[in-house]
């Protein structure tokens, strides 16, 4: 646990403050915050009758489960409680999937940031209300159409499913198909053999788990309401956003739809709001005041419609201009939106216009029948709200635009792998809020942005800037082995250990890079591999002293260079250097896994890996050669225990002592230095041990190569101080830590493996020798 905290420390302080607002307003408003459409889900309980205003997707999947488990008879603040938790593990839940995708640890914890600290959520939460329900829906979605990179059919429908389900809890997910689909039809081109028809035919899996939910909903409505709909409504919310824009004596209206055209002027119409209009006919006196049997439904939807065909750019308008309130830099509230002050928190119980008495009903229905303030709490949670407590809409504008930018190839975000990964929560987000700000504007129906944007916006600003590890070298291969939806790439069959993580989408643009370069040009027997970052000061030496025959062998050098920001790669070409081109900087071993699979595929027999900083002699190459040739060993390494070292970190020295003593203990085969990194192997050794770590590889390929039974040799050699330049490896505390992490995690690693070969020995054997007692009898 404490690893686990220092590594997301970021996320667990962010987590420790959304958990602090959560028990602060459970103890400030007790037992829950009832809102108007509260009591709606509250008289469903139980009933699930289709045919009211809402589906009922909240009540069955939340709302009813969270009472069935309170410890009292409907205790709401059982149910507000869990709807907190849910809350944070949803935060959470944006973290481990971003980090899942590449991003980076601060960023990701940034990017839950809005749902854990945002007062708006915190609000909502503690509402019997469906939003936190939809918002866990939507997640999901994004989840399982990334997680496992570019999705096929099963998983595809498996979303197509919760897509559906997002229906039954909010009206407004209903367009949320189409940017799905769109995903589906980009990503699924991404897997192997993703031709049209595997595109078409995943996309058609996430339309038909979709639609079965919402049309098997449909005929539910139908057998119990006589109506094919997802709810009660008419085309009330349609009409209230024509009502306010409607120029009734320019439009050639019917009897019937001129009762319905709301008299006051337009100026007047939209001081009242859009939602004034979608009830009107809910408030008493104004159907009585209606003709005898007059259907004012139907004469709402044909007015609706002849407003949209007459003044389109009006209707439109109202929509964009509603859709760019929830970007505002502050909560601000134009004439004719829905109360701001619904969603804040009040210094007294909020009845939103209900009257007391019936709020009290409930309240002796359903719990213990009080309620109860706590002023100073209150007063705190309404300061930090209405002061700093809220993610500004340009925040959000800006991340969207980020993966708008990322999704265009902007940076390094053609070579990213997370384009197509961008467009699904933008997409979902763009959509949703269009979708409601077709009907009106409401500061609630901004809610699912705190959880798709900031996705949307790590996503591309890591597409953008690159994709690295938090860390120079505890990283995994997770962070930067990525397939073509952002995800980190999955252990592949094996052809051999080390196709575990390799080639990712880096490696692909440096190998493309590469032979862009050099053709098909193979390599001499033996090369001298270099990973090289941020070195221009030293290299130019390294490469003036390498030999071109070592042995009775031709030589060349091959320098990987890590996404160095300076000009290492051209003085590297300069000295006439095979060159590589990584553009993103990864680690050492990263790139030296690269450089062994190069040197393999291009007809190199043995190879040697020096440093760029010239703190080897490369005199004693031959001391590294002639065993290998001689075929006395498969890994000849130096040590400067055997030999000298010019070094004068005390601290250094003892841990290569250390080291070396338990690597030997471990492996019951005596090594004097673990992490020397001038060494020699033959080829297909390097390309068959499994190397994960993007720094401090030495050790990880030492105890591989011991541990997989290669004949390993030591020479004394020389370790000499830097000609130039300043390490990358940090201070000898973390360094060592890190260190020590990757022996251990190595030799542990390589046991079970061991074991894991060991038993399917045993099976093939068990096997064998089963076929062979039936072909007997």
């Amino acid at each position: 646990m404490a690893r686990l905290l220092r590594r997301h420390w970021l996320l667990a302080l962010l987590v420790l403050g959304g958990a602090t607002l959560r028990v602060i307003t459970q103890l400030a408003y007790q037992p829950a915050l009832l809102y108007i459409d509260s009591f709606r889900y509250l008289e469903d309980l139980g009933v699930f009758y289709p045919g009211g205003i809402n589906p009922i997707g909240y009540e069955v999947l939340m709302l009813g489960p969270l009472m069935l488990l309170a410890p009292f008879a409907g205790d709401f603040a059982f149910v507000v409680g869990a709807q907190h938790l849910i809350g944070i593990l949803l935060g959470v839940a944006i973290y481990v999937l971003l980090r899942r995708l590449g991003v980076r640890n601060w960023l990701a914890a940034l990017a839950c940031a809005p749902v854990l600290l945002d007062a708006y959520q915190v609000q909502i939460e503690h509402m019997i209300m469906s939003d936190l329900l939809f918002q866990v829906l939507l997640l999901g979605a994004v989840a399982l159409l990334t997680w496992w990179g570019p999705p096929g059919p099963k998983v595809a429908a498996l979303a197509g499913l919760v897509l559906g389900l997002s229906v039954l809890v909010r009206l407004v997910g209903l367009t949320l198909i189409v940017p799905a689909v769109v995903f589906v039809l980009v990503a699924a081109g991404m897997r192997p053999k993703g031709g049209w028809l595997r595109r078409i035919g995943t996309a058609a899996a996430l339309t038909a788990a979709f639609l079965a939910v919402v049309v098997g909903y449909g005929f539910y409505t139908l057998s119990t309401t006589g109506n094919f709909a997802l709810s009660g409504t008419t085309g009330s919310v349609v009409y209230g956003r024509t009502a306010v824009v409607a120029d009734c004596a320019a439009l050639d209206l019917t009897p019937e739809e001129e009762i319905v055209c709301p008299d006051e002027p337009v100026e007047e119409r939209q001081e009242r709001g859009i939602d004034f209009y979608i009830h009107v006919f809910a408030y008493p006196g104004v159907l009585e005041s209606l003709p005898e049997g007059f259907d004012y439904a139907a004469a709402q939807s044909s007015f609706a419609k002849k407003v949209v065909l007459n003044q389109p750019g009006d209707v439109v308008s109202g929509v964009v201009r509603d859709f760019l309130k929830g970007f505002a830099p502050t909560r601000t509230q134009s004439p004719g939106d829905v109360p701001l002050d619904r969603w804040q928190f009040q210094l007294q119980y909020p009845f939103h216009d209900i009257p007391e008495w019936y709020v009290m009903e409930y309240l002796e229905r359903y719990d213990d029948g009080e309620l109860y303030v706590d002023v100073e709490l209150a007063s705190w949670l309404r300061s930090y709200q209405l002061s700093y407590g809220y993610t500004p809409g340009t925040v959000l504008g800006v991340l969207l635009l980020a993966s708008v930018a990322a999704m265009l190839g902007v940076g390094r975000a053609r070579r990213s792998g997370l384009r197509a990964a961008c467009l699904l929560p933008a997409g979902l987000a763009t959509t949703v809020l269009s979708t409601a700000a077709a009907m009106e504007f409401s500061w609630r129906y901004q809610l699912p942005a705190l959880v798709l944007l900031p996705i949307a916006g790590a996503l591309g600003l890591t597409a953008i800037f690159g994709r690295r590890p938090d860390d120079a070298g505890g990283e995994s291969a997770e962070a930067s082995s990525v397939t073509p939806t952002g995800r980190p790439a999955r252990a592949a069959p094996k052809e051999s250990d080390m196709t575990a993580t390799f080639p990712d989408e880096v490696d692909r643009t440096a190998l493309d890079d590469y032979a862009e370069r050099y053709g098909d040009q193979g390599f001499a027997p033996v090369v001298v591999l270099i990973a090289a970052y941020n070195e221009e000061a030293a290299i130019a030496d390294v490469l003036d002293g390498m030999p071109s025959t070592s042995c009775g062998l031709d030589v060349d050098t091959l320098v990987v260079v890590d996404g160095a920001s300076d000009d290492t790669a051209d003085v590297a070409k300069q000295h006439n250097a095979y060159t590589c081109v990584v553009p993103t900087n990864r680690g050492q071993g990263a790139a030296l896994r690269l450089g062994y699979r190069l040197a393999g595929e291009r007809g190199a027999k043995y190879v040697v890996t020096t440093d760029a900083d010239g703190q080897y002699d490369i005199a004693e190459l031959p001391s590294l050669l002639q065993p290998l040739i001689d075929d006395e060993a498969d890994f000849v390494t130096g040590s400067r225990r055997l030999g000298r070292s010019e070094t004068t970190d005390g601290l250094r020295k003892a841990g290569t002592y250390v080291f070396a003593w338990v690597v030997s203990a471990l492996t019951g085969q005596t090594v004097t230095d673990t992490s020397f990194g001038f060494r020699g192997m033959k080829v297909e050794v390097a390309n068959t041990v499994r190397l994960e770590q993007n720094q401090y590889q030495s050790s990880e390929l030492l105890v591989g190569v011991l541990a997989h039974g290669y004949r390993v040799l030591e020479k004394p050699m020389t370790m000499l101080e830097r000609s130039a330049g300043e390490s990358k490896k940090g201070n000898n505390i973390l360094y060592g830590y890190r260190y020590t992490k990757v022996v251990l995690g190595t030799l542990w690693r390589e046991r079970r493996e061991e074991s894991r070969r060991a038993q399917d020995r045993v099976d093939d054997n068990v096997s064998a020798a089963t076929a062979g007692s039936t072909g007997h009898h």
